[in-house]
């Protein structure tokens, strides 16, 4: 039953398709290919003193997402594509090799984007816009289902509270501890 409700958004979709649409939503994909736009922009982030912390929490989110999402869940879960279980739609970009869920993309854009979200809203913003868009690419580029995509976003946004809980929490104690040292 979910997998023919999620077939025919994926299928609604390719209605959708236009050659300037196609093109964008390649180059929206290509955005969160290996999470290398969230991986520079934190490293960025990282590099100015006015946003370490943010940068800091991109990073770790991206790492621990990796791990729990791209590492652990993919490989447990191993759900075809549909683009593996459907191969009559014509795909504008490679064929992944890895499994369906959760997306990666979105799981990595979702983890940036809220993490940047967390210290600055304006800048959160337009973070988690592109995040969204990155992630509705790969349901329209027919390689990931709608689950797989909700899936990322949800672990992308507690991947990125947890990691921003945790080093809030260091800074505090850390915080406390020079004040200690300080009596």
């Amino acid at each position: 039953m979910m997998a023919g409700t999620e077939f025919g958004i994926l299928y609604f979709l390719q209605t959708l398709h236009t050659p300037w649409l196609d093109v964008i939503m390649k180059e929206i994909t290509g955005l969160g290919d290996h999470g290398i736009f969230w991986i520079l922009t934190g490293v960025i982030l990282l590099c100015i003193k006015k946003t370490r912390l943010m940068g800091l929490c991109v990073i770790l989110s991206l790492a621990a997402g990796l791990l729990v999402g791209n590492v652990f869940l993919k490989n447990l879960v191993a759900r075809e594509r549909p683009c593996w279980i459907d191969s009559s739609v014509p795909l504008l970009i490679h064929n992944p090799k890895d499994y369906s869920f959760p997306s990666g993309h979105t799981l990595a854009s979702f983890e940036g984007a809220v993490s940047i979200w967390l210290y600055n809203r304006k800048w959160g913003m337009a973070a988690l816009i592109l995040a969204g868009l990155i992630g509705f690419s790969r349901m329209y580029l027919f390689v990931h289902f709608p689950t797989d995509v909700l899936g990322g976003l949800i672990l992308g946004v507690l991947v990125a509270f947890f990691v921003h809980f945790i080093v809030e929490k260091g800074r505090s104690l850390k915080k406390n501890t020079c004040f200690l040292r300080n009596l």
